[in-house]
């Protein structure tokens, strides 16, 4: 089989891995197109003020609490629950999945061209949000954000939406439901963004390191560039979700 299936499951998901990339790119331009307005109205504010409700009003901090740290994380998450539950549980509950077994292919090398195909579309939708951002960089008065940085972040963009790529993928892939795989990583999903966000407010700092999300932008790459540690634990952490759903789904009996 070669690639054949990494091949056809992105020929078949083209048109909404095209609409993916538009509109996540259309909407990170949006949210960083507000910059200067949101600069002008945060120097406003008075400074006691400003320093006690920790706003930054630099180009990163801005893109960094807005743009890359609420919508485009969680448009990156639901790509990847919606994309990695279809990719097995969803063809298993049609009744699709023994035809495409019926041919010279592995349940292994099935889950993992498809991971690949998740994968791509991932990196797809992150590349254009960077060519988007670039394109109007100068005129959101971004410029101090330099093209290497908002990479790196694009970067973290694309492996936090193949982790939960993964997450969904694999328990879609050991368990064979596709509402088990989207419930489960809703609910990690959740726990892991409350974890991130309030783990230093409880006194639990360390619990943090436990949240992708913190792996995602916790190392700031808009000011320092690419966190190769963070990068690092992002895809040993795909892997090792699509490992352990591929162990199960070589496993188990399939619902035909």
């Amino acid at each position: 089989m070669n690639l054949a299936v990494y091949t056809k499951s992105l020929s078949d998901s083209r048109r909404g891995l095209v609409g993916w990339m538009l509109g996540t790119a259309a909407v990170g331009m949006m949210y960083a197109s507000t910059y200067p307005s949101q600069k002008d109205n945060t120097a406003s504010l008075p400074e006691a003020l400003r320093e006690s409700l920790h706003i930054d009003a630099t180009a990163a901090g801005y893109l960094q609490a807005s743009v890359f740290g609420v919508i485009l994380p969680l448009l990156a998450m639901i790509y990847g629950a919606a994309t990695g539950s279809r990719a097995v549980a969803g063809e298993e509950e049609f009744g699709q999945l023994d035809l495409v077994l019926a041919h010279p292919l592995t349940r292994t090398r099935l889950v993992l061209q498809r991971f690949a195909a998740l994968a791509t579309g991932a990196g797809a939708i992150s590349a254009l949000v960077w060519l988007a951002l670039l394109a109007i960089r100068d005129s959101a008065e971004l410029t101090s954000v330099t093209p290497a940085e908002l990479l790196a972040q694009c970067m973290n963009l694309a492996l936090l939406g193949i982790v939960f790529g993964a997450l969904a993928l694999g328990l879609g892939a050991a368990f064979g439901r596709r509402n088990v795989a989207l419930a489960g990583t809703a609910a990690i999903g959740l726990l892991a963004y409350t974890a991130h966000t309030f783990a230093a407010q409880i006194g639990a700092d360390r619990l943090a390191y436990l949240s992708p999300f913190h792996h995602y932008i916790g190392g700031q790459p808009l000011r320092h560039g690419f966190q190769w540690a963070d990068i690092g634990i992002l895809a040993a952490t795909a892997s090792a979700l699509v490992a352990l759903g591929t162990w199960r789904f070589a496993r188990r009996d399939i619902n035909t």
